[in-house]
């Protein structure tokens, strides 16, 4: 039996006999909860006061989650034999930095500037949560952040980060409908400045629209993410669409909170201008740091337009579920975009592996906020 049942089976909160209502079990066990966790678990979590399935079933939905680990684990591994075998003269000394005081500061300035992109992506959700008319502290919104991106960065989870944001802020705030559409609205905006961000670097710099696969792949990834999103967005403010769900009761509310958030956000032109700024501040702030990596690993003069124009198509393919925090894959789409400007291959491997290890010791930041913050719940006004 899965412990959803079992929790809902205990009654009204999810409380077992062993566990009081108004706690939540230690950082160890929310941990395992939020392996492989899904936005549909999230919602039955909200609305039933129970807690996602246990990755320790030896049920069917548990092997399949121990299988679907298994994969992306072989993935994230082939995909880096896969690079390791397509360069026969692969140099391992070029993964590492030659280390000198002008290397440290490089390497120092560049987690800063991550550090930096975490508390503006807390901003623009904060930005979000205001145009959705949620009260919200900024203070309270960065540890949140930070939590999230430690299990992003550490568990084998694809949405693991943002289930938890949206779990933790919305038993504070009492409304995780809003909250979950805060979340939801946040990622979308961002998404949507990617590929914008991708066409201004091929706009401003005409070398770099004669790199062949390079800038196709590039072009390609910007527009179908673009019209994507814009269909998703589209949609979600439909009446007919996202409007539809709009009297429901059930888990289809969360469905209803996105449409409203869209809807408000659109009527609110002042507050969506200020989401997307910072949303467009935050991936610059994300390419300086990139730049700063790259100059620390003995990249020459790239500069910054080649990743403003690449850097995008980076990020979207490293979100896709089919590794481990984007291992192997961030790595060969750095291989695509940066070999024909010149940079070696295990330089372009490097900068994938410096920018994940940057990411993860950001996210260490976030221990504390998380192991703190997984043992009590506020009770929600």
């Amino acid at each position: 039996m899965h412990r959803a049942a079992r929790d809902s089976a205990s009654g009204a909160g999810g409380a077992t006999p062993d566990e009081p209502t108004g706690h939540r079990r230690g950082p160890e066990a929310e941990l395992g909860d939020l392996v492989e966790s899904t936005v549909p678990e999230l919602i039955a979590a909200e609305t039933e006061g129970a807690l996602p399935p246990d990755p320790g079933d030896r049920t069917p939905s548990g092997h399949r989650r121990g299988l679907v680990l298994g994969v992306r684990i072989a993935v994230s591994v082939g995909m880096l034999a896969v690079l390791y075998w397509q360069m026969p003269e692969f140099e391992w000394s070029a993964l590492a930095p030659r280390w000198s005081s002008r290397t440290a500061g490089l390497l120092v300035a560049a987690l800063a500037l991550t550090l930096l992109a975490l508390v503006l992506s807390a901003l623009r959700w904060h930005q979000v949560l205001r145009a959705l008319g949620l009260r919200s502290h900024l203070r309270r919104l960065v540890p949140l952040s930070f939590a999230g991106q430690f299990v992003s960065n550490v568990l084998p989870t694809t949405v693991g980060g943002d289930v938890l944001r949206v779990s933790r802020l919305s038993k504070e705030n009492g409304d995780p409908t809003g909250t979950f559409a805060s979340v939801v609205l946040e990622r979308l905006t961002g998404w949507l400045v990617l590929p914008l961000i991708t066409l201004f670097g091929l706009a401003v710099n005409p070398g770099l629209r004669d790199l062949g696969r390079a800038t196709v792949l590039a072009v390609v990834t910007a527009v179908v993410t673009l019209v994507a999103l814009v269909v998703v967005l589209v949609l979600a403010d439909s009446p007919r669409v996202g409007g539809r769900f709009a009297t429901s009761e059930g888990w289809t509310r969360f469905v209803a909170a996105v449409h409203t958030g869209v809807t408000q956000l659109r009527h609110r032109p002042l507050s969506a201008a200020a989401v997307l700024a910072v949303g467009v501040v935050y991936q610059v702030v994300l390419c300086l740091a990139a730049l700063m990596a790259a100059a620390a690993l003995g990249i020459g003069d790239m500069g910054l337009t080649p990743l403003l124009a690449f850097l995008p198509a980076v990020l979207i393919a490293q979100v896709l579920p089919i590794g481990i925090a984007g291992l192997g894959i961030r790595e060969a789409a750095f291989v695509v975009f940066l070999t024909p400007l010149g940079v070696p291959a295990e330089q372009a491997v490097a900068l994938g592996l410096m920018l994940y290890l940057l990411n993860l010791a950001v996210g260490l930041a976030g221990v504390p906020t998380f192991a703190v913050g997984g043992r009590t719940a506020t009770a929600a006004p």
